[in-house]
């Protein structure tokens, strides 16, 4: 698989386009990326077969209306989370939602949503030749998914980051939830694998392992 990454002007999410053969998906439809996923898969020639999230909150799917009406494709995104998408600032503070510098009457919500479910932690997705494993990691939200795209990279979204983790504080969050997914979905992992946060550069889960605070002698 094949990885192309796209950084949203707003918050600097990292938007990725997963591609295998002419098949794609695009992960994190971040606010202000529409334009830019667009040319890049229409440049590559790819055929997207959906719009996933790693979690429901506005800065990671913003532009996912948009992109799934232009291809006339479905929203994918962990059942817990799906009721974020109809109105993506109605689990934020105040605070975070002025920080955004977004406005309600911009938002399009998906046409099209398709919630999946874990069962026993983990759920194989398949879009054409695109194949991932979602794995459940809840804590910085109820619907918190990691998206392993093959036994190189994961996609961690606001869960991990480099030498960091998600906050906990908002709806939805939880710090013991997150502190049991630390220990065991992100301490499961392969250290090899290359992980591709939801914001920020990327990393490895071995550094993290190793020296990430939240992290390091905890798993």
């Amino acid at each position: 698989m094949e990885l192309r990454l796209v950084v949203a002007p707003v918050f600097g999410t990292n938007c990725c386009v997963v591609s295998s053969g002419a098949d794609c998906v695009v992960v994190d439809a971040g606010a202000g990326v529409a334009d830019a996923v667009g040319q890049l898969i229409d440049d590559a020639g790819l055929t997207p077969r959906a719009v996933l999230a790693t979690h429901g909150h506005a800065d990671h799917t913003w532009d996912a209306g948009a992109l799934c009406a232009r291809y006339g494709i479905p929203m994918r995104l962990h059942e817990a989370d799906a009721y974020r998408l109809a109105d993506p600032f109605g689990t934020l503070s105040p605070a975070l939602e002025t920080a955004l510098g977004l406005h309600r009457d911009d938002y399009r919500a998906p046409a099209v949503v398709e919630p999946f479910g874990t069962p026993g932690g983990s759920a194989v997705l398949t879009f054409g030749e695109v194949t991932l494993r979602a794995l459940h990691a809840p804590g910085h939200t109820e619907g918190s998914t990691l998206y392993h795209l093959d036994e190189e990279v994961i996609l961690t979204g606001d869960v991990l980051f480099a030498g960091s983790i998600g906050r906990t504080d908002l709806h939805g969050g939880s710090g013991q939830v997150m502190a049991e997914t630390l220990r065991d979905v992100v301490g499961a992992l392969d250290p090899a694998l290359a992980v591709v946060p939801g914001h920020g550069p990327a990393t490895t889960v071995a550094y993290e392992l190793e020296t990430n605070p939240f992290l390091a002698g905890g798993v």
